[in-house]
């Protein structure tokens, strides 16, 4: 069962999915804090701070000042500024996605090209050349 499992760790589909795991929660972190600190504070400007997160309906008795009072006190709330908000940093980072994942494939498709372009250009007489140009010379030289 040891051998098994070692085997099992030692495929690369599995390693290529640890680093996979692995880049992706560390991309999570780049697109969070892109959205974040950079994205955010420009729509804020923009719609002038307005925050949708606080907009609720309390569904129950009492009078509640914000969402966190009503549920801190238990009140069943119809809170659609919450999922107003979930789904517009939603599309936000899924924006931000995009963009980034065009970005690398511009990044890799410039890449590609250099690659092709250096496989194209000639690396000098072919083997046979060289021996036509010999066998020319010495013919030449007689």
């Amino acid at each position: 069962m040891l051998k098994e499992f070692r085997n099992f760790i030692a495929r690369g589909n599995v390693v290529d999915m640890a680093v996979g795991i692995i880049i992706g929660a560390a991309f999570t972190a780049i697109v969070n804090s892109m959205v974040s600190d950079l994205i955010n504070p420009i729509i804020g400007v923009i719609t002038g701070g307005i925050d949708f997160s606080n907009l609720f309906i309390n569904l129950g008795a009492g009078d509640y000042a914000s969402l966190a009072a009503a549920r801190e006190a238990g009140a069943p709330v119809f809170a659609y500024g919450a999922f107003l908000t979930a789904v517009i940093n939603f599309l936000i980072i899924a924006f931000v996605v995009f963009l980034l994942v065009k970005l690398v494939n511009r990044v890799k498709d410039a890449a590609h090209k250099e690659e092709a372009k250096a496989a194209e250009a000639p690396k000098g007489p072919s083997e046979v050349d060289l021996l036509t140009e010999i066998r020319d010379a010495l013919n030449a030289a007689r």
